[in-house]
C-alpha cells in the first residue's frame, strides 16, 4: 500500500541513516540552507557596503565580480568548485563544503545589491546628519544608516534564503545525501511509487520554505513593533510649560 511505504521511508527521507550513519535527508537540507544563509548574508553585507563606499575603477571591478556570480548558474559553480579546484590546488574539496560555498557566493552576490539598495534608500541626509554630530563615516554607516536599511532590505534577504532551501536540491549532483538525493535512492529501490515519493518530497520542501518565511516575517513584525514602541515611548520626562504673564 503506498501510504505504508511512504511512512516506512519517511524517517530515512527526514534524517538519512542518522544516528547509525551520517546525517542526511531534510535535516541535511536545513543544515545546508542555514550555513549558506549565514555566509551569504555576511558576503552580501560586505559587498553591499563596498558598493556604497567605492567609486571609480574599484566600483566597476566590484560590480563586474558581483555580476559574474549573479549570472553563473548554481549547478555550473558547483561543478567548477568540485572538479576544478582539486585539479588546480591539488586538494580534495568535500561535496558539502562545495555546495555551501557555491550557494553562499551566488546568494551573497544577489544580497549585495539588496544591501546597496537599502543603504541608498535611507538617503544621504542621514549620513550627513551623523557626520555633523562628529561621527566618523564608518560609525555613521554602522549606527545610523544600516539599522534603517535593515528594514528595507529584509524582504530581499528572506526571499533569497527561501530560494536557498530549494537550491540545496542541486547538491545531489556531487553526491551530497540531502533530501532530493535520498528521494532518488528510495525511488530507485521501490520503482513503483515515483509520484507518491516525489509528492512527499515536494510537501517537505513546501513545509520548510513556509516555516522559514513565517519565522522571518514574525521576527520582522516583532522588530517593527519594538521600533514603533521605542519611538512613541517617552524616554525623558517632558518639562512643564512655563506660563507667561
Amino acid at each position: 500500500m503506498p501510504l505504508s511505504v511512504l511512512l516506512d521511508n519517511l524517517p530515512y527521507l527526514l534524517l538519512g541513516p542518522f544516528p547509525h550513519g551520517p546525517l542526511g535527508g531534510a535535516a541535511l537540507t536545513v543544515v545546508l540552507a542555514l550555513s549558506s544563509a549565514i555566509l551569504s548574508a555576511f558576503l552580501g553585507l560586505i559587498g553591499g557596503i563596498a558598493l556604497a563606499l567605492t567609486r571609480g575603477w574599484a566600483h566597476v571591478v566590484l560590480l563586474a565580480t558581483i555580476g559574474f556570480f549573479r549570472a553563473i548558474p548554481v549547478l555550473m559553480l558547483i561543478f567548477w568548485t568540485f572538479f576544478l579546484l582539486p585539479m588546480l590546488l591539488h586538494i580534495n574539496v568535500p561535496g558539502l563544503a562545495t555546495v555551501v560555498c557555491a550557494l553562499a557566493l551566488i546568494g551573497g552576490a544577489y544580497l549585495s545589491h539588496a544591501v546597496h539598495a537599502g543603504v541608498i534608500a535611507v538617503g544621504t541626509g542621514q549620513s550627513q546628519a551623523a557626520l555633523s554630530l562628529g561621527l566618523t563615516r564608518g560609525q555613521a554607516l554602522r549606527y545610523v544608516v544600516l539599522p534603517q536599511a535593515v528594514r528595507i532590505m529584509a524582504p530581499s534577504f528572506v526571499n533569497q534564503w527561501v530560494s536557498l532551501v530549494k537550491d540545496t536540491s542541486l547538491a545531489y549532483i556531487v553526491g551530497v545525501p540531502e533530501l532530493s538525493f535520498l528521494a532518488n535512492q528510495v525511488n530507485s529501490r521501490l520503482m513503483v511509487y515515483p509520484v507518491q515519493i516525489f509528492l512527499l518530497v515536494a510537501l517537505i520542501y513546501l513545509i520548510l520554505c513556509t516555516a522559514l518565511d513565517w519565522c522571518a516575517m514574525r521576527l520582522l513584525s516583532r522588530h517593527a513593533y519594538r521600533s514603533t514602541t521605542d519611538k512613541t515611548r517617552p524616554d525623558l520626562p517632558i518639562a512643564p510649560a512655563i506660563e507667561t504673564i
